[in-house]
């Protein structure tokens, strides 16, 4: 239970948290949206992960999370009140604002997309 808060304690990952509540995503993904490095993504990722929070599967050379239905059924009352309260962090909006530009561009399969949405 420990490993879950201090999982929980940290910003980055609540951000993670948020993009991934409304569907499974890969590191890429995640990365352009938060304006996170590969490395640095996936360090916090992997934090989750290893605490039961989210699930990760490999799919040729990508790496897919999303949250674990067995975390939201042992911690249902924890679950519901991360769901309540996550829409109150300073980022919520603007994480989601930045998620739904990338929404119907394949950012995995396309050149590095920046921050703005431009190929480089």
């Amino acid at each position: 239970m420990t490993d879950i808060f201090k999982a929980l304690s940290e910003e980055s990952r609540l951000r993670i948290l948020t993009l991934l509540m409304e569907r499974e995503m890969c590191v890429c993904e995640i990365e352009i949206c938060l304006n996170m490095t590969q490395s640095n993504a996936s360090r916090h990722l992997t934090v989750l992960k290893n605490c039961g929070i989210l699930y990760g599967y490999k799919k040729a050379q990508w790496a897919y999370f999303g949250i674990s239905d067995s975390f939201k059924e042992e911690h249902k009352e924890l679950w519901e009140y991360l769901q309540k309260k996550i829409v109150e962090l300073p980022t919520y909006e603007s994480d989601r604002s930045q998620c739904e530009k990338y929404k119907t561009v394949d950012v995995c399969a396309n050149s590095k997309i920046t921050q703005e949405g431009e190929e480089e």
